[in-house]
């Protein structure tokens, strides 16, 4: 018996955003917490240390972007925001951010009586400078950029009723970072995450850490975590007798977190970086009933898609990061076989892709499984695999950097009526076995680029990544 598997890539993990359709989908009914100010501090070689955080979800500094000027200074954040932009022409409009309440801790960050590199008065008074030529600006999410902006200023076009129209043009991270470091990791705010449902049966929860859930399943869900259930039927063989019929049921459950770091002390573009997911997750399924024959690819069945654009605040730059995901059921069977098999699995993932001067981008993937024992029905002989998994994404400002897909699926084979049990309760009348395992692949994308690295002429194959293992088998 082939069984379920769930695939997992992130986002995004990174950057996430869903519209659901049928059933109801999740937006901010709470902020996450703010960002701490974001500490400046000098290294030996003279680079800047910078924090990286959960951006501010509202309020006046949630807007502000952040700028490099044409001199040698690195990021600062400046009292200004994109009002708009046109991503055909390139063009935006650039206005002055609403001034935050004195007691906001971004303008105790500025005011404060011990200043870092980012809040002294010379930075304090070049951040209310108007935007210029060879400016380099970095936002979040805006009208017109809902994966936010990243782009260098090549002409100030003029003013208007809006604000300082200018053009734009692409640019990498690498022009906002210049030669600083950062180097972190940002749980993704579950409350962040819509949801499209693709098919009926499917319903979604939350916990956040501050306590607030939502869903069916919210109060049994850990703080932090994000939860899809699914209960719906599939194909059945067209022989099978209408006690069979074919259905599976089951919840993916994870706690996805963005993983980002930046070396730029080299002087000519980063050192290392590294961009990537990581999490905890668990899942918990049931397939039963005599399945239809799989002829060519395997049938797979997506049930929901999620969406979150997470924005990660590295320093003063606001950094937006695009997370994806597709969760699917996918079942191999030869027709032949009624089956009823459940499993619980639970593990850790971690997805991403990791820069190196004179290494270039090499691709990172692992991930540590445990199963429960599992309690597997067979009747009559042939094949069946079942999978509950995910199809993930991660990139920056909208462009995809890493995919990857994760799957824990069971497996069976019988050549006759067989039960089992991994607790070692048996009882058979022919040859059984029952597998357990889970596969994971994907690929690094041309996108990843945007840090400043050298291009890569194709994809990079994170490479696959299976492991199996025997839960039960017998033969009288």
């Amino acid at each position: 018996m082939r069984m379920l598997a769930r695939r997992l890539l992130l986002p995004g993990i990174t950057t996430l955003a869903l519209a659901a359709t049928g059933c109801s989908s999740t937006t901010h009914t709470g902020a996450a917490e703010p960002a701490t100010p974001a500490a400046l501090a000098p290294a030996a070689d003279g680079s800047r240390q910078l924090e990286v955080a959960a951006a501010p979800q509202d309020g006046p500094a949630s807007n502000e972007v952040a700028r490099v000027g044409t001199g040698k200074g690195g990021p600062e954040k400046a009292s200004l925001k994109v009002a708009s932009y046109d991503q055909a022409s390139g063009r935006a409009v650039i206005a002055k951010a609403s001034p935050a309440p004195s007691s906001s801790s971004s303008s105790s960050s500025r005011s404060s009586a011990s200043p870092t590199p980012n809040t002294s008065a010379s930075a304090s008074a070049s951040a209310d400078k108007p935007v210029a030529v060879g400016d380099v600006i970095a936002s979040g999410p805006a009208p017109g950029a809902p994966n936010g902006l990243l782009a260098k200023v090549t002409e100030v076009v003029g003013k208007n009723d809006r604000g300082t129209e200018v053009k734009t043009a692409a640019t990498p991270l690498s022009s906002v970072l210049k030669d600083d470091k950062a180097n972190g990791k940002v749980a993704v705010d579950p409350a962040s995450v819509t949801v499209e449902p693709l098919m009926k049966g499917v319903t979604f929860s939350w916990a956040k850490s501050q306590g607030v859930r939502f869903g069916p399943e919210g109060a049994k869900l850990p703080l932090g975590n994000l939860r899809l259930d699914v209960n719906a039927p599939i194909e059945t063989a067209p022989d099978a007798p209408v006690s069979a019929g074919a259905s599976v049921s089951g919840f993916v459950q994870l706690a996805p977190t963005v993983e980002f770091s930046y070396d730029g002390s080299g002087g000519s573009g980063p050192r290392s970086a590294f961009l990537g997911m990581s999490g905890d997750w668990s899942s918990q399924w049931s397939l039963k009933g005599h399945a239809a024959a799989t002829t060519g690819s395997p049938k797979r069945l997506p049930f929901a898609k999620l969406h979150s654009a997470p924005v990660i605040q590295v320093g003063p730059v606001p950094v937006v990061v695009n997370l994806d995901l597709t969760c699917y059921v996918q079942v191999e069977a030869d027709g032949r076989v009624t089956l009823e098999v459940s499993q619980d699995v639970k593990g850790d993932f971690r997805v991403g892709g990791s820069y190196a001067t004179g290494k270039g981008w090499t691709p990172v993937s692992t991930s540590a499984v445990q199963s429960s024992p599992v309690k597997a029905s067979v009747t009559a002989t042939g094949r069946v695999k079942g999978a509950l998994g995910a199809e993930a994404s991660v990139g920056l400002y909208g462009a995809v950097g890493v995919t990857a897909d994760f799957a824990p699926y069971v497996r069976g084979e019988a050549d006759a009526k067989a039960s089992a049990s991994t607790d070692g309760k048996t009882s058979v009348s022919g040859a059984w076995a029952v597998y357990g395992g889970f596969d994971l692949s994907g690929n690094l994308q041309l996108q990843l680029s945007l840090f400043g690295t050298p291009l890569f002429e194709r994809r990079i194959p994170l490479g696959s990544l299976n492991r199996e293992w025997p839960l039960a088998s017998g033969k009288v």
